[in-house]
């Protein structure tokens, strides 16, 4: 699993011209699913996600988390973060789960933040998306 995190102002995602997902202060979510990937990780990934303090305190120290700012979540899916351009010019997705497997293993992850108390907004699954952010910092976090 591999999650390309991103602390923002603001968030939406749009299909079709319509906003399907949309969120004020939190995290831009981009969750990619790979081969072999389990619910345990989702789990594990969620809670590092929902406990991660990158938040500023009132003395501007990176030291408060998601819940202590009343942040959301806007989790989209995204299979390209799996994209290996090692050879050639056109990435290969070979690592990437196959669609079933990570449309189970992102809702899973959705709901197991919904579960922590957490506000979840998404986009749609395998859709042609169009994500827009105001992202604070820039703040950029990438885990595995």
């Amino acid at each position: 699993m591999r999650i390309v995190l991103q602390r923002v102002l603001s968030a939406s995602v749009s299909v079709d011209g319509r906003v399907c997902g949309k969120i004020g202060k939190g995290y831009l979510v981009l969750l990619g699913v790979g081969e072999g990937d389990t619910e345990a990780e989702c789990r594990r990934l969620a809670d590092k996600i929902i406990n991660l303090r990158i938040f500023s305190d009132e003395n501007d120290k990176i030291n408060l988390s998601l819940e202590q700012v009343g942040g959301e979540l806007l989790i989209v899916s995204q299979f390209t973060l799996y994209a290996d351009c090692r050879k050639g010019n056109r990435p290969n997705f070979v690592q990437a789960a196959k669609p079933d497997a990570a449309e189970r293993l992102y809702d899973y992850f959705v709901e197991y933040c919904r579960l922590k108390g957490k506000h979840v907004e998404t986009g749609i699954f395998g859709a042609d998306m169009r994500v827009e952010l105001l992202n604070d910092g820039p703040f950029t976090v990438i885990l595995e």
